[in-house]
């Protein structure tokens, strides 16, 4: 075997390791954590594994180029963990405002629309990755964040703070 076989099969096992071996920093998507918070009034939810996990690809393919790990990348002051949603106004740590956030974009403070500049359902014909989500999809898009941001990862959605 030549040395270029032998480190090619090194860092082969080492991908393999790093894959399957090593902790993964996301919640697991399981029957124990798949409560969220429905709206302001404080009822609960459940949400299946089988959302979470459609959450979770759908996020991965429409919202993750800017907010990989919950963080936004414009602007790492505003992220996707549980206290950001909470202070931003309306609140958006609840299943029912998340999804109209997502709906119909406004700024921190709930004064000005961004859908111009935030992808929105609504706006579609601008952000072509919004197009045909259903409201079952944002639900479960919703859902996957904000298990993510109640989630024991204390790194979901807080940037550079933590790194």
């Amino acid at each position: 075997m030549s040395k270029k076989n032998i480190l090619l099969l090194f860092v082969n096992l080492l991908l393999l390791v790093y894959l399957f071996a090593l902790p993964v920093n996301a919640v697991k998507l399981d029957e124990s954590s798949n409560i969220v918070q429905l709206n302001e009034s404080g009822e609960t939810t459940s949400l299946t594994v089988d959302t979470l996990k459609r959450g979770k690809t759908l996020f991965n393919a429409k919202c993750a180029q800017c907010h990989n790990g919950g963080i936004t990348k414009n602007n790492p002051n505003i992220g996707l963990d549980v206290e950001t949603l909470k202070l931003a106004t309306p609140s958006r740590d609840n299943l029912t405002n998340l999804i109209d956030y997502i709906k119909n974009p406004t700024s921190y403070d709930g004064v000005d629309s961004i859908s111009e500049t935030h992808p929105s359902v609504n706006n579609a014909d601008i952000f072509i990755k919004m197009k045909n989500l259903t409201d079952n999809d944002l639900e479960a898009i919703a859902g996957y964040i904000l298990i993510q941001a109640t989630g024991p990862d204390q790194k979901w959605g807080v940037g550079k703070i933590s790194y």
